[in-house]
């Protein structure tokens, strides 16, 4: 080997050892450094038809493993998920309370019965009224708060939403930079390990906010894309686009989360996110906020019904002048059809004698005037035949689909059914089902039982439309139908339009009205659709009346909104007085008193309301049936723990693995000052053994020369 070969080899090996030193010198400089990648390169021999000429370094990468790297992603996307769902569903939880303290919602329900139960004991007793009624107002105070809590925690769900879509497309945009960088440094041969250890800490931060995977491309940088397959990254940037919702309440339709892929087409970004916090955001604000909401509100929905219900059996004493219903959204002849039964309307003087009985036996079609002879009525001309009855001592009116009852001469008006066969409607008596004397008033319609039946008219004009919503179980949007209410009038025709598989809803489930005229939705099990709402509702029943959607409640929005509209009656509220405690006993003697002040079986029904089974409707996910209100609260506060606690366990599992998988990633990708120690110590002897040789030939050239002169 000639001199020039063994300077040139033993220059080779200098440069070489000089450049792993330098590797190890950066590696050992960021030892502390959050997220660095070691970085490696590996050292080959050169020759020359098999002879030695030196050695040479090949490409600096990065001590990645992709299997380590794939599981450190997919679980920082599964703890983030799971994360963000406990967070909320865990604020959700802090709302209702403690289900064993009579401070939070579920005990104060059950200090309003109580309360009753107290009252009944001494009916007489202003403070026990007055603490009923406030234990009650606090009650509906309670369930509004909560609701609206929950509709907080969506709207915060949404805003970060809206965030975490800002953050993502500024890093997709950054990913995609870097990889335009790398593909440049990588054709030229310069060392692209900076700008790839850059990219991966990069590509970690999206792994919080959905699912990744990575595929390295030949030229450098990475294709990175959704679990499923959607490009964000590598021949261009994806985008993310939402416009965030303004004001929120329960019957809010957020709206879509789109991707549009590097030169491809706008989609729905829900069909292709697995996980993720975006994932576990929107779950919590379309499908168990909402859930959560819907069960609230059917809780105190029907908390309100069985209060009203005791309510309109009972009457103050002495009873009130005037008794108002409330809205039922229906005209009189629709409402006062189908009744069956009897009932009786009384004016009674100010000691609770009656001046005056109607009694109405809805069933033969009849009024009887203080135990008269009957006359026949019919539906439409109900309410004549009710003042015509009444004469001088009272007058009924009906207006915006309510009724009012009112006494003259300064006595009042009280209501009961026969207790043999009492009036009935939808699972409601006379006085309850028009709300003559309730408890309990609502700022819109909270009962859907309309008793409705096939052949009754639907009342809404043909024409008017109404755009339903159906969604899968990802919460993304399948289609929006519009509906027109149909030429025929009745409500069998109205649900043969709904159900339509062209003009309505049939392709994704059926309406369908139950024995008490409340409408429902089945999705199809073939359907992809998951959940339907109603988005755009131009219906209504009659000049001024309800629309479709709230006379029958058929999205969840609208049925979970109830829950905040309660309150106390205002006359009762400003005169405990006026509450309902006795009861109208029509089998005393002529001249008697058929009320009295001291009657407190009326405060006894209403501290029943508790233990009644109830028929709960289906909400958020929960089967309906008949059971006790305190049963379901039960379920109620074991469902929401229950959530709570499984969205902590799988957080918590989830952080765990998240913990593993980085860990193992780092000890692998990271730095070991040990190792690095021998390296430098190698490549030090190494430099130095190519500095001897150097030194070595040039003592043999330096001794040559000197032979030679």
């Amino acid at each position: 080997m000639s001199l020039a070969s063994i300077l040139s080899a033993a220059n080779s090996g200098l440069q070489v050892a000089q450049q792993q030193i330098r590797i190890v010198s950066d590696n050992v400089a960021n030892v502390n450094t959050a997220g660095y990648v070691r970085k490696t390169a590996e050292q080959r021999s050169m020759s020359v038809e098999g002879l030695g000429t030196g050695v040479e370094l090949g490409k600096v990468r990065l001590a990645t493993d992709r299997f380590l790297q794939a599981a450190s992603l997919t679980s920082t996307a599964d703890s983030a998920r799971a994360g963000v769902r406990y967070e909320l569903l865990d604020k959700t939880q802090n709302l209702f309370g403690d289900p064993s303290s009579d401070t939070g919602f579920f005990g104060m329900a059950d200090k309003v019965f109580a309360a009753f139960n107290v009252t009944a004991e001494d009916p007489l007793s202003s403070p026990r009224r007055q603490e009923a009624i406030v234990y009650a107002k606090q009650l509906l105070d309670e369930a509004a708060r909560v609701s609206g809590g929950i509709d907080n925690n969506r709207l915060d769900a949404d805003t970060r939403i809206s965030s975490d879509v800002d953050t993502v497309n500024g890093l997709l945009q950054d990913i995609e930079n870097l990889n335009l960088e790398i593909s440049r440094a990588f054709v030229s041969g310069q060392d692209t390990s900076g700008a790839e250890s850059t990219q991966a800490q990069l590509i970690d931060q999206v792994s919080q906010y959905l699912d990744v995977r990575i595929q390295p491309r030949t030229n450098g940088g990475v294709t990175l894309r959704t679990g499923d397959g959607m490009m964000l990254a590598g021949n261009g940037a994806a985008t993310l686009s939402y416009d965030q919702a303004g004001n929120v309440d329960s019957r809010t339709d957020f709206n879509e989360l789109w991707i549009t892929e590097p030169h491809g087409q706008k989609r729905s970004l829900m069909d292709h996110l697995g996980s993720g916090e975006l994932k576990g955001l929107v779950e919590y604000r379309d499908v168990e906020g909402p859930q959560l909401a819907e069960r609230l509100s059917e809780v105190v929905s029907r908390i309100v019904s069985e209060l009203n219900k005791a309510h309109n059996a009972n009457s103050a004493a002495p009873a009130p002048a005037t008794l108002s219903g409330r809205n039922t959204g229906l005209d009189l002849p629709t409402a006062v059809g189908n009744f069956s039964g009897k009932t009786n309307i009384a004016v009674t003087n100010a000691t609770g004698v009656v001046q005056r009985q109607v009694a109405i036996d809805f069933t033969a079609g009849t009024m009887s005037v203080d135990g008269g002879g009957p006359t026949a009525f019919t539906p439409a001309n109900f309410l004549s035949s009710l003042n015509t009855a009444l004469g001088a001592f009272g007058s009924a009116s009906f207006s915006g689909g309510a009724l009012s009852l009112s006494a003259t001469g300064g006595n009042g008006i009280a209501i009961a059914d026969d207790k043999t066969t009492p009036s009935m409607k939808a699972g409601r008596g006379f006085s309850a089902f028009f709300g003559l004397n309730d408890l309990i008033s609502s700022d819109r319609i909270a009962d859907y039982d309309t008793g409705l039946k096939a052949t009754d008219a639907h009342g809404f004009t043909a024409g008017q439309t109404v755009t339903f919503r159906f969604a899968n179980e990802m919460g993304a949007r399948l289609r929006d139908i519009t509906v027109a209410v149909p030429a025929g009038g009745t409500m069998a025709d109205l649900l043969t339009q709904l159900n339509d598989p062209t003009l309505g809803a049939g392709r994704y489930g059926a309406f369908s009205l139950d024995a008490n005229g409340r409408m429902t939705f089945a999705p199809n099990a073939s359907a992809a659709a998951a959940t339907m709402s109603v988005i755009d509702d131009t219906t209504s029943r009659g000049a001024g009346g309800p629309t479709f959607s709230e006379l029958f409640g058929v999205d969840a929005g609208t049925r979970s909104a109830r829950a905040s509209g309660y309150s106390i009656r205002a006359d009762i509220d400003r005169d405990p007085k006026l509450l309902a405690l006795a009861q109208l006993d029509l089998s005393v003697a002529a001249g008697q008193p058929a009320l009295s002040a001291g009657d407190g079986r009326g405060a006894r029904a209403l501290a029943d309301v508790g233990e009644k089974s109830v028929n709960f409707a289906s909400a958020g996910g929960a089967a309906g049936g008949a059971m006790a209100v305190s049963r379901y609260m039960s379920d109620l506060a074991g469902d929401i723990g229950g959530r709570a606690s499984a969205a902590q366990q799988r957080s918590t599992a989830a952080s765990a693995l998240t913990t593993e998988a980085k860990s193992r990633r780092a000890s692998y990708e990271g730095v070991n000052l040990d190792e690095e120690l021998v390296k430098l110590t190698t490549y030090q002897q190494a430099f130095n053994a190519s500095a001897r040789m150097i030194q070595a030939a040039k003592d043999m050239y330096d001794t040559l020369l000197g032979m030679a002169g």
